[in-house]
């Protein structure tokens, strides 16, 4: 009989490091490999939009996206149909476009440092999910006046209740998501075989790559810092704000989408409670700013509520859902290698402009709405008007009472459910 010998069978030892690197190896795996808190993340995250906000700017997502789509529905005629203008600024003219690349090259970069890249395959089932799951989020972004970014997380930011009609809607939508996905999976078999996915051959070279890849986006963005040029220094805050964007999303696996639908789903609340303290600490520094005159607060706040921000955040939930992540989600999920996130986005862009144009041209939203930062919004639009709290409400004081107690009560309800699972789905 055959006998094996045991230091023949062990694992093979890696060399080991001398001795002064064995800290910088510890400090390297700490940030870069190792998950990050989902509350460091989101404290990280809202510092980079309180960044933004005293620059007077902000983060959005959709508007970049939109812009993707009406270039492709130029270059494939259907522009001109649309009544889509053929004098487009190019993906790296606008700013919100700018931001949404350099999300994903941040998110990439993670990625590459932490050895996580890899091209993800999925089910041929789960491209058709997000297919449709990225056309719904298109459809319901443009009633809703952004994607959970721009329509939700951001004008809370700004005290605007917008924020807060669409969270509904994305509740509703999320639970409605989750029953179709439960149906799903006990009515359909077709095209759930997962495929195979390689481990890539050049994964010992991540880390250089990745650090090849920052050292050029932030050569670009602090090269276009120092321009002369206003809006090519915009330009630059934007693509060095969205780099830090996905990287600090990719290490905590932050998503606006998972926040939302994972009570639903599994009962597990640390994410959506995460993000519930970073609204808090957002509207509060932001309150601060718009006291102090920093910013016009009407900037970010769209002509949807309350109607378009229902509603659009139902369809949006439900895309969401179906589709497996939120648009700066879906961002950062793609510099990590999946590739259903590619139809989603594809979908999304497409579909997101398809809409735009005709509830623009049915009257919809024509006129109220500039996408690159929402220049020359007027008050009123068919799907509701622009709403601040302090003007609602009669002062500060009411608005502080109003944000702190629907907070609160959310996360009080979050933390209940993680408790006994009274409003989980599956």
């Amino acid at each position: 009989m055959a006998t094996h010998d045991s230091a023949t069978d062990a694992a093979p030892v890696k060399p080991s490091l001398p001795e002064w690197a064995e800290g910088f190896a510890e400090d390297y795996k700490k940030i870069f490999i190792d998950e990050w808190s989902p509350y460091l993340g989101f404290m990280l995250l809202v510092s980079i939009a309180m960044m933004l906000m005293a620059s007077g700017v902000f983060w959005g997502v959709f508007g970049g996206l939109k812009l993707w789509g009406d270039h492709f529905n130029n270059a494939i005629g259907l522009g001109a149909a649309l009544g889509i203008s053929e004098n487009l600024k190019g993906p790296l003219e606008h700013q919100m476009s700018v931001m949404n690349i350099s999300l994903l090259l941040g998110a990439f970069t993670a990625a590459l440092m932490s050895m996580q890249f890899a091209i993800r395959k999925a089910p041929l089932s789960e491209y058709a999910y997000g297919a449709v799951g990225g056309a719904l989020m298109g459809i319901g972004a443009t009633i809703a006046g952004g994607c959970t970014t721009g329509g939700f997380f951001v004008p809370l930011t700004f005290s605007a209740p917008a924020g807060w009609a669409m969270w509904l809607g994305l509740l509703a939508g999320a639970f409605v998501g989750l029953k179709v996905l439960l149906w799903g999976m006990e009515n359909i078999t077709w095209g759930t075989t997962a495929p195979k996915n390689r481990t890539p051959t050049l994964k010992p070279y991540f880390p250089y790559l990745g650090l090849g890849v920052a050292i050029v986006v932030l050569w670009w963005g602090v090269s276009w810092l120092r321009s002369e040029d206003n809006y090519t220094t915009i330009l630059a805050l934007m693509m060095l704000s969205g780099f830090g964007i996905g990287f600090v999303m990719h290490r905590s696996r932050l998503c606006f989408a998972r926040a939302i639908r994972e009570p639903f789903m599994t009962a597990e609340g640390m994410m959506t409670k995460a993000m519930i303290l970073a609204i808090f600490v957002g509207f509060l520094f932001g309150s601060v700013l718009i006291q102090k005159g920093n910013i016009d607060p009407y900037v970010a706040i769209s002509t949807r509520f309350w109607l378009g921000s229902l509603i659009g955040g139902v369809i949006f939930g439900i895309g969401m859902v179906l589709a497996g992540g939120c648009a700066s989600g879906t961002l950062w999920r793609i510099g990590e290698g999946h590739l259903k996130l590619v139809v989603v986005l594809f979908f999304f862009a497409w579909v997101g402009s398809i809409a735009s144009a005709l509830f623009g041209n049915m009257g919809l939203t024509k006129g109220e709405l500039d996408l690159d930062f929402m220049d020359g919004m007027v008050e009123f639009s068919k799907l509701g008007y622009q709403a601040f709290l302090p003007d609602m409400l009669g002062g500060w004081g009411p608005t502080y009472f109003a944000m702190i107690a629907i907070l609160a009560v959310w996360w009080c309800l979050v933390r209940y459910n993680e408790t006994t699972e009274k409003f989980t789905v599956i």
